[in-house]
């Protein structure tokens, strides 16, 4: 396992991390992600153990806290061999204060998870959604106070916009708060939109990207194909609606690249497709969503890949989207290839 440190911080993350969403899958659209229970979690638990994977993510809103459960019995006993990371601030319940990054909602929403989780305390907490009624101020004291209570090591934020994080960010240096180190964000081969203004952000200010859905929501296992109808077994079937849109010419572009390098290399798509993301800037972990042992190990073999820079090429150019404005000028001037190397 290659570690790599977590954005500006001194934190050593792998560069696979699990994604513990299927794990006790409950409503329309987790349930469509995966039904894992303890003892079929704590098995998935152990193959990403012996693989040097440490890292596992998760959220309040997975199953409504059921997600945090199961991996917390899957840990038990093992809790300093292991980084926890779990997200809050979307909402968990109908009532006034169940949602958003307020003092009172912040601190009783981490102490809900350390104990659905079995911990004293998170590795890494991101806040899941920005708030925009909260003040800047008040989410950034409390974050630091969890950090210097020992409840929390780490914080970063999750699908905010640039101007957002930058907002947050102004005021833990002007505090003297503990500052965000992570974004996770989505992206993938069909999803480059991160790199438009997060990108140079993380780069710029130090945040590593924690990227999820990393497959493009399960469009790039290699089973969806140009003029065929989708698999059976799909969960798009029952979770597009939730998903990032996607052409669906584009989709096959991309796909069709994907599984002409597969049979060159010998490697499957998903490894691939993991692959390219590992080669990409700021990149510190991918998290990766397993249903099953199977697909575990097979996400696993992207750590083996080894793309060459003709292979590359062709999926940069492939899975390239127009830049949107204001973008689009400085793209063409200065040739996006040259940002700066991942934070690693």
């Amino acid at each position: 396992m290659q570690y790599r440190l977590l954005g500006a911080s001194g934190l050593r993350v792998p560069a696979l991390s699990f994604g513990a969403g299927t794990f006790g899958g409950t409503g329309p659209l987790f349930s469509a992600w995966g039904r894992t229970e303890a003892d079929e979690a704590r098995r998935l638990v152990d193959v990403c153990l012996d693989a040097g994977v440490n890292l596992f993510d998760t959220a309040d809103v997975y199953s409504d806290g059921h997600s945090e459960e199961v991996l917390g019995a899957a840990i038990q006993g093992r809790r300093d061999d292991v980084l926890l990371c779990s997200k809050t601030s979307l909402p968990t319940g109908a009532g006034p204060n169940e949602a958003g990054a307020s003092r009172h909602r912040l601190i009783r929403a981490v102490e809900a998870q350390l104990r659905r989780l079995g911990t004293d305390h998170l590795d890494i907490l991101i806040l899941h959604a920005h708030d925009a009624a909260t003040p800047a101020e008040e989410v950034m004291q409390t974050l630091d106070t969890l950090v210097r209570s020992g409840k929390v090591r780490y914080t970063g934020v999750s699908n905010f916009a640039g101007w957002q994080i930058m907002r947050q960010l102004a005021v833990a240096d002007r505090r003297g708060y503990a500052r965000h180190v992570v974004d996770q964000v989505y992206y993938s081969l069909v999803g480059r939109d991160y790199e438009w203004e997060l990108m140079p952000l993380g780069a710029a200010e130090g945040l590593g990207a924690m990227v999820w859905s990393p497959l493009g929501w399960g469009r790039l296992t290699g089973k969806i194909r140009r003029d065929r109808p989708l698999p059976e077994g799909s969960r798009l079937h029952a979770t597009e609606g939730f998903a990032p849109p996607v052409e669906r010419e584009h989709l096959f572009d991309v796909v069709d690249v994907l599984v002409a390098i597969a049979d060159e290399t010998g490697h499957s798509v998903p490894q691939l497709a993991l692959a390219w993301l590992l080669a990409r800037p700021t990149v510190s972990t991918v998290v990766m969503g397993a249903r099953n042992e199977t697909q575990l190990r097979d996400n696993l073999g992207a750590l083996d890949v080894r793309l060459t820079p003709e292979q590359m090429i062709r999926l940069d150019r492939v899975s390239a989207r127009p830049a949107p404005y204001p973008h689009f000028p400085y793209r063409q001037q200065e040739g996006f290839a040259r940002l700066s190397p991942p934070l690693v």
